[in-house]
């Protein structure tokens, strides 16, 4: 018996619906109403024909109604909006748009395809606002790109760090423009964990986009030609595309009474059915099941609703199916890296109060001895008996397909130790014998069989602070990559010699650069009788999750050939290349190291390597050894630095900033230890590092001990010991005691007094104004831990580090003092 099938709203969901539906029967009648011109059409692709991917604007159309209905032999019908749905009367009732009529159409069985809408907010200016837009099908795409190039957009606002957000940043950076991304969470990508955003950050900012976290728009001025932020923040932007979210476009489902759930969207059953037997749902305007604990969620994407298109087909027709659970598996293009995940995230774990484990690796895209390998930064959630939650990477090259794989594994029942069973494909170009996957089981087995425990790097400064013991077991050369202040360094080659140096009444916490040789050494010391945790991902984990913004011009895109131009070199300098390509951290940094050693002063090395983390770890590395910076740029997947042997290069004119603290290397700094907490003696020391910093000297003071009362701005309420040291110690710079003719603070007062008659700067001033010079102040963490003091009693511009900092900061420097 033939039956009548109405659907409300073509693309993904509804046209997949009506394909299926008549492939599964001829005699059906089959009924597609769209309010828009278009049915089908690719919705992801819309960003990357605004920023020129794309050519042809007709690619993007998948369908036409002409051909879809002579195809399936359907009843199409666009620029028809169904403005009501009668669920008793089986009719729903449509205008259409070119003819301005309005007419009623029975059903037997409807299906609710209409998607969702982008969330436009009631901000303050958006009505006045001539330059705003979002953008979610074909007439929103043709008006952003008819503006940019009628009105010579040079400058744009991106609200909301989601996809498409992150996809037109890129784009519209592509074309030129200059991008500020403004999200008010405190990253982008909600769908990923905080650490591994921040290299979607760090990448962003590499490419001149001006990131704003953790702030919102507040409203317009001067017709959208403005943008004022929560934080104060005034922006100006000729182009602005509101991308903060999407909600269901559900009204026409609750106006009838169909039953809504979470963000108003549909509630369905398996069998995609709404509370009216009749009716159906599916897409984008549908709450569904999340994978993990299967309660409810709103996940907008692609592939859920082609896939439930299908299947709600297949059940108007009696065909056993049914639609469970959303995994949310996803993907994204942001510059040079790709982004992929699947199920849930830490954050949404913590929410519901799972117990979990977290492990983090940095392997190769593919065999590291095969050119072009390049980091893949993966993420894997588990319960503690192998369930998996879910998955993360970012990388450059086979991203995507470990995530998938992963998908699967989650989707078929695997648990995170079986993963070490997957029998993946493997050649050089592809692969390594131990996939990636295969490495997240392997190190998911040891922990579930209790051979070795962890931390995660956000655990870490609790530690710090705590006083944990902190074992670091790289190489001496990598600590230019940055430690922790009071860790101990024993290389793991010396571990077993040296087990005697290490406490036993403690627990140890061990960690290298990525992890792996932080698990041997735990598994040394385990059998040595020591408790031991290892740091999951290692300091490498750690440092991107502390990656701090730094809004800069963008780095300049060029060749390899480029990139080796410097116009100062010496005639006698030689240049010399090195490919440290696929090598995994530390080998960039060591293989620089091994070559540099060989060169003669003056002699520059170009280095191409694919990891860009090697891009601010070379500007430490050669910060810290007395090399010279030439030039550090991105050219395509590659960092290409050009490093010159000492400090007899000067750098020609950088082609990117370079990031926050570094600096070019020359032997005209002065560094000083400041002991002596006395007034007089600290007045002496501001008055020669401001003089030095103002003839251009970089000048580092190490405070440590007495001395760190000089830097105290405001009381902070402690207990015991600290306590105790509060009322000895001066409680900041305006009550320092001389260090002759003190009596009881009579004659620092008399000082003060002259020095106010003689028009002499107050000291907390004069500290203000050496760090407006760009002196850098360093507190002694080591000394503040003994004393009790604390970060928060100290200047904001104080910066926290061991001896390992003072002495870096000493080896460019041809004046020294110790107050």
């Amino acid at each position: 018996m033939s039956k009548k099938i109405v659907i409300i709203g073509g693309v993904a969901g509804g046209a997949t619906a009506a394909t299926r539906l008549r492939r599964l029967s001829e005699t059906d009648e089959i009924v597609l109403f769209e309010k828009g011109e278009y049915i089908s059409f690719a919705n992801c692709g819309l960003p990357y024909y605004i920023g020129g991917t794309i050519k042809e604007r007709d690619q993007l159309l998948l369908q036409t109604v002409t051909g879809m209905n002579e195809q399936y032999h359907l009843d199409i019908r666009n620029f028809s909006e169904v403005t009501a749905i009668h669920p008793e009367e089986h009719t729903v009732s449509v205008f259409n748009h070119q003819t301005n009529e309005s007419y009623e159409e029975s059903f037997d069985q409807l299906i609710i395809s209409t998607g969702a809408r982008a969330i436009t907010p009631k901000i303050p200016g958006l009505a006045e606002a001539t330059n705003v837009f979002t953008l979610r099908n074909i007439p929103d795409m043709d008006q952003i790109k008819t503006y940019i190039e009628q009105k010579q957009v040079k400058t744009a606002a991106i609200i909301g760090g989601g996809f498409i957000g992150l996809e037109m940043m890129e784009n519209l950076t592509e074309l030129g423009i200059q991008v500020q991304l403004i999200e008010m969470s405190p990253q982008v990508m909600p769908n990923i964990d905080f650490e591994m955003a921040q290299q979607l950050h760090a990448q962003i900012q590499l490419h001149g986009v001006q990131l704003y976290l953790n702030d919102g728009l507040k409203a317009f001025d001067e017709q959208g030609k403005k943008l004022i932020l929560t934080s104060g923040t005034v922006l100006s932007s000729d182009l602005t595309i509101l991308s903060i979210g999407v909600v269901p476009e559900s009204h026409l489902a609750k106006e009838c009474g169909i039953e809504l759930g979470l963000k108003q969207a549909i509630k369905v059953n398996d069998q995609l059915q709404t509370n009216f037997p009749d009716i159906y749902a599916i897409g984008d305007v549908i709450e569904v099941q999340d994978f993990v604990e299967h309660t409810p969620t709103h996940i907008p994407l692609a592939w859920p609703a082609n896939r439930q298109g299908r299947l709600v087909a297949d059940i108007i027709n009696d065909i056993p199916a049914s639609y469970d659970v959303t995994q949310g598996t996803s993907v994204a293009k942001i510059f040079e890296l790709t982004a992929a995940s699947t199920g849930n995230t830490e954050r949404l774990l913590k929410a519901k109060k799972l117990p979990y484990e977290s492990i983090h690796i940095h392997p190769n895209s593919h065999a590291g001895y095969y050119p072009d390998a390049s980091p893949i930064h993966l993420k894997l959630l588990f319960s503690p008996s192998g369930v998996l939650y879910g998955a993360q990477g970012i990388g450059v090259e086979g991203v995507e397909k470990r995530i998938d794989v992963l998908a699967t594994a989650m989707k078929l029942g695997a648990t995170a130790d079986q993963l070490a069973s997957l029998e993946l494909s493997y050649a050089p170009p592809y692969s390594s014998a131990k996939d990636p996957v295969n490495m997240l089981g392997y190190t998911a087995d040891n922990m579930m069989t209790n051979r070795v425990a962890t931390i995660q790097w956000s655990e870490v400064d609790e530690l710090l602070a705590n006083h944990a013991y902190f074992l670091d077991v790289r190489e001496e050369f990598e600590l230019a990559l940055g430690t922790f202040p009071t860790s101990t360094l024993i290389p793991l080659n010396q571990l077993r010699q040296r087990l005697d140096e290490l406490p036993k009444d403690q627990t140890i916490y061990v960690f290298c650069q990525v992890g792996q040789r932080g698990y041997n050494a735990a598994r040394i010391l385990m059998q040595a009788g020591f408790t031991v945790k290892n740091l999951d991902g290692g300091f490498k984990t750690y440092k991107i999750g502390h990656y701090q913004l730094q809004n800069r011009p963008p780095m300049v895109q060029q060749s390899v050939s480029s990139a080796n131009q410097t116009s100062t070199q010496a005639t006698t300098a030689t240049s010399f290349e090195l490919d440290a390509c696929g090598l995994q951290c530390p080998g960039p940094i060591l293989k620089v190291k091994e070559r540099m050693d060989q060169l003669s002063t003056g002699d520059t090395l170009q280095v191409t390597a694919s990891d860009f983390g090697f891009y601010a770890d070379i500007e430490s590395w050669a910060k810290h050894t007395g090399n010279t910076l030439v030039s550090n740029t991105l050219s395509g997947n590659k960092v290409i630095a050009t490093i010159a042997k000492g400090n007899s290069v000067a750098p020609s004119t950088p082609t990117a900033l370079p990031q926050e603290g570094v600096l070019t290397e020359t032997k005209e700094g002065a560094t000083m230890v400041v002991f002596s907490g006395d007034f007089d003696k600290a007045l002496a020391s501001m008055i020669i590092a401001s003089g030095a910093a103002a003839m251009g000297k970089n000048v580092t003071i190490f405070f440590t001990f007495w001395g760190l009362s000089i830097l105290k701005k405001q009381p902070v309420a402690k207990s015991g010991m600290a306590k105790i040291f509060d009322w000895m110690l001066p409680k900041d710079a305006n009550h320092l005691p001389l260090s002759s003719m003190n009596m009881g603070g009579m004659g620092r007062k008399m000082i003060q007094t002259v020095m106010k008659k003689k028009n002499v700067t107050a000291l907390p001033d004069m500290i203000e104004q050496a760090h407006q010079l760009g002196v850098k102040f360093v507190a002694c963490t080591m000394s503040m831990d003994i004393m009790g003091v604390e970060k928060d009693e100290l200047f904001d511009f104080v910066e926290f580090g061991g001896v390992a900092t003072y002495l870096g900061d000493s080896q460019q420097a041809n004046l020294n003092l110790f107050i």
